[in-house]
């Protein structure tokens, strides 16, 4: 009792209570580890692990809290990006000159075409179609429009990357002398694709968006879905780039940044008789 460490017998008391030849004048197994954790305190100094405590300098707590309040920024950013998705989708309010399409999936396509049949634009661009695409393919996918495919839709086969489908637009609505036009591309892409056309039109040009929301994909249930949640932690990365590319650029179409991350040229060039479609 109150002895500040193991007595010279205590490696005979360790050995008998390893092989359970204890004694009842022994003292208990939590007084002896008691003595032996302060004698290895006493040895080891003001240390933990063996390694000298060191406090943290007024840098280090700095790049901590720096490091927490951003993780908490970014994930707080990410919430609200998430919570902007439409969930469902709505008829456009209004008219456009325009409508506009971008590829990456079939019902984006078919949505615009319904749209042009509707009379919500005059023409459709598509953008950034596959140069193995044809206009008949498309007509073919969307039979009871071929009508509007064959008189009124355009097809971009130059748009690498978000950025082309925003640099590609605005040359056609130059083209034909539209103010105002409707975008059509997925709900979770939506937020990118509003900031690259802002950025590449710069002016009175209004965009008016017509988000998809795709079959299967819930944006309010992200976190009981992981492709669901990785494809929006990577869109909002994207999306995060676009933001502060479009902060220090002047024109997209000659920012060495657009090329750096669409690891190439946001738009090519592409043979003659692709781009038909476009005259």
């Amino acid at each position: 009792m109150g002895r500040a460490s193991a007595p010279p017998q205590s490696a005979p008391i360790l050995w008998r209570m390893t092989t359970g030849m204890m004694r009842a004048s022994d003292p208990s197994p939590t007084e002896i580890f008691g003595w032996l954790w302060h004698d290895r305190r006493q040895a080891t100094g003001n240390r933990t692990c063996g390694l000298p405590r060191r406090r943290l300098g007024p840098a280090l707590r700095l790049c901590l809290a720096a490091s927490v309040a951003g993780g908490l920024g970014l994930g707080a950013g990410f919430l609200a990006f998430v919570g902007t998705l439409e969930r469902s989708e709505r008829i456009p309010v209004g008219r456009a000159d325009g409508i506009v399409a971008l590829t990456g999936g079939a019902q984006r396509i078919g949505d615009a075409i319904d749209l042009l049949a509707g009379g919500y634009g005059r023409r459709l661009l598509i953008t950034g179609v596959n140069e193995r695409t044809s206009r008949d393919e498309i007509a073919r996918l969307n039979p009871s429009q071929r009508h509007w495919i064959d008189c009124c839709v355009d097809l971009d086969y130059r748009a690498r990357n978000t950025i082309g489908n925003a640099i590609e637009t605005r040359r056609w609505m130059r083209r034909h002398h539209f103010s105002t036009v409707a975008v059509v591309t997925s709900n979770y892409h939506m937020p990118r694709t509003l900031i690259e056309l802002d950025h590449a039109l710069q002016g009175g040009d209004r965009v008016v968006p017509h988000p998809v929301v795709a079959e299967g994909f819930d944006a309010g249930s992200w976190w009981q879905n992981p492709p669901a949640a990785r494809l929006l932690a990577s869109e909002y990365v994207k999306f995060l780039v676009a933001w502060v590319r479009t902060r220090f650029e002047t024109d997209p179409e000659s920012s060495r940044a657009a090329i750096l991350i669409g690891r190439g040229k946001p738009v090519k060039m592409v043979a003659e008789p692709l781009m038909r479609g476009m005259e």
